[in-house]
Order: C-alpha cells, then structure tokens, then sequence
C-alpha cells in the first residue's frame, strides 16, 4: 500500500543529493537561463537587418544621379538590408573578399539615362547560394526593381503585402524562446539524472538493498517523478522572470500550463529510468541516453522553429515526444490557444503512461 511518508522521507533523500550536486544544480536551473542569454542577447538585439555593401558607379563629377540614389535609398527603407557604399571605381569582388563578405549591390553607370530612355539596364547582386543572408539581399532587390520598373510603366500595384502581428504587443524571438527551454529543462534534466542513477544503482546493487526497506518500487519512482515536477516548475519561474526582466518577453499565464509542467516530468523521469535499467552498464546507459536526448534536444522545436527545417526533418521531430511538449507549451504562453495545446498534452500523456509502463516492467529491486 502506498505511503506518503515514505514518500516524502524518500524525497528528502532525493532533494539533499541534488542539492549537493553543483553540477545538478548547474544544468538543471543555472543552464537554461545561460542559453536564455545567449540566444536573447543574439536574437533580440539590433533593428535585425542584414548588412550589404553598395556601389553606385551612377553619378556625376562624384555625385550619384536622381534615380541611382532613389534606387539606394529604396533599399533601405526597406529595413531588411543596411547598405554599407562603396567607392566608384573600386574593384568590387576584391572588396567583398577583403571584407569577408559575399553581400553586395552594384549599381552600372548610365543606370538613370537607360532608365528613364526605357533601354533594358542591369543591377549587379553578389552573394552566396550557401548564405542565408544572400537570399534576403537578392529578395530585397528584385522587390525594388520591381518597384521601379512598375512605376516606369507607368501602372500601379493591385496586390500588396501588410506586415501584421499575431499579438498586441508584437511577438519577439524570446516569446518561443522560452516554450523551448521549458521543454529542454523538463527533458534534459530527469533524463540524465535517472539514467545515471538508475544503471549505477542497479551495477552497485542498491536497488537490491532498497528491497530490504519497506520502501516500495512504486514510492521511490513516485518521488522521483514529484522532485522532478517542483525542479521544472523552479525552472519555469527562472525563466519567465529572467525572460521579462531582461528581454521583455510577453508570455501569456494561465493554468492550462501546469499539466505540461507535471506530465513533461513524469514522460522524462520514465524514460530515464527505462534506459537506465534496460542498459548493462552506466557507460552503456549513458550512451543510450545521449543517443535519445540530444536529437531530441535539437529537432523538437528547443531553440528554432521547425517550421525552418527540411520537411523530411519536420516529420522525424513529430516522432519525438517533446516536440508535443514544446508545440503544447507555445501555444500556451506565446499564443493562448488551449484547443490545439490540449492535443498536444493528450498525445503527451500517452505516451507517458506507455514508456512509465514498459519502466515498471523493467525496473525490479533484485536482479533475476
């Protein structure tokens, strides 16, 4: 029958070994908010344009034409490109080699004559096809261009594009951010915890001894599965408070993110636990355990959207159950929408209670 206090004298185990642990404590609660950080700092910062050199080899005694400086500054106001000008004259490649650079603009002399005589003229975009950045230059110039050429024709645009928000407030990169690393802290942290303990205690032969008090299989996984739930909500805490403070994240707080902050646990504490009792060794464990974790870490929707990825890829993180833990948890905070969370949570739970299924079987306190 199941006891609560030995439950909770269990816990209390558990949670001064943790304490004691700097490296627990470090990756489990420290970690996650060094990544916040980082990824904030890098992410969040800056008007987010992408730097371009241009040359406008149009001008006159130095000056750049009417039309060849209306082109530049089109580019601009776009507020995607920051264009850096190059002198006229200069030998533009060498120049992007020397700047370590593949992004750039060059604008031919006689642009505005050909242009305004209707003649056919040329605009020069350099890149990378290996380069993101390259892509954002090249889609910039050819919306100018077809700017241009459309007022040249004298015709006026029918279709047009209005930039919207999903929020009121805008949503910024630390709004997904923070799903994702609630997500990678109720992974990362049962996961290699359990692992290690389970496949040391059963090569040491103290699941053995622990079958001689009357603590039972059942309280000790219990508690295990209840610190891991107080160690995500801590976590989620962290996060939220450094993600306002710091970034002015905008996360929406309801009660719909508490079953995410329990079952997450309890998936994760699960799986630990049958990897580290269905493993020979700890090394082999730890092993497995990487094998299982890391993949997970980075395809789950963690760090970047999967929506950027290849749609093969798409559909191998759909395999991984904290995938349905981060898209659950975004829709919550950053979005609101509880309907599609809800799914979410249920495939979750699902698949919980099977991997927690197949972990008692596994798990015994003797050795056969």
């Amino acid at each position: 029958m199941l006891s609560i206090g030995r439950v909770i004298a269990d816990l209390q185990v558990t949670s001064r070994q943790f304490l004691r642990s700097r490296v627990g404590v470090f990756f489990s609660l420290i970690f996650p908010i060094v990544i916040m950080l980082i990824f904030g700092a890098i992410f969040s910062g800056g008007n987010g344009a992408v730097t371009a050199y241009v040359q406008n080899n149009d001008n006159t005694n130095g000056i750049p034409t009417q039309t060849s400086a209306a082109f530049v500054s089109a580019l601009n106001s776009t507020g995607v490109v920051q264009l850096a000008p190059v002198s006229p004259g200069t030998n533009f490649t060498k120049f992007l080699v020397s700047h370590s650079s593949s992004d750039g603009i060059v604008i031919p002399a006689g642009f505005e004559v050909r242009f305004r005589a209707g003649e056919p003229v040329n605009i020069s975009v350099y890149g990378s096809p290996a380069s993101q950045t390259s892509a954002i230059v090249s889609g910039v110039a050819t919306q100018v261009v077809n700017q241009f050429n459309l007022y040249r024709a004298g015709g006026s645009a029918i279709i047009k594009i209005a930039s919207l928000t999903l929020m009121s407030t805008g949503a910024k990169y630390i709004d997904f951010l923070i799903p994702g690393l609630v997500g990678f802290s109720i992974l990362t942290a049962p996961m290699f915890s359990l692992v290690n303990i389970s496949s040391q205690y059963k090569r040491d032969k103290l699941f053995k001894q622990l079958s001689l008090t009357p603590l039972t299989r059942g309280e000790w996984l219990l508690s295990k599965v209840i610190w891991y739930i107080i160690i995500t909500i801590a976590a989620f805490i962290l996060m939220t408070l450094v993600g306002e403070d710091a970034f002015g994240a905008h996360i929406s707080l309801s009660l719909y993110i508490l079953p995410f902050l329990v079952v997450g646990p309890f998936l994760f504490v699960s799986l630990g636990m049958l990897v580290g009792t269905a493993s020979n060794s700890p090394e082999s464990a730890a092993i497995v355990g990487q094998l299982i974790t890391f993949p997970m870490m980075f395809l789950s929707g963690t760090f970047f959207p999967i929506s950027i990825m290849p749609t093969w890829l798409q559909t191998v993180a759909h395999v991984f159950p904290l995938f349905y833990v981060v898209e659950g948890l975004t829709n919550v905070l950053t979005y609101g929408n509880v309907g599609p969370a809800m799914i979410d949570l249920a495939i979750t739970l699902i698949i919980a209670v099977a991997v927690f299924a197949a972990a008692v079987r596994l798990f015994k306190w003797r050795e056969d």
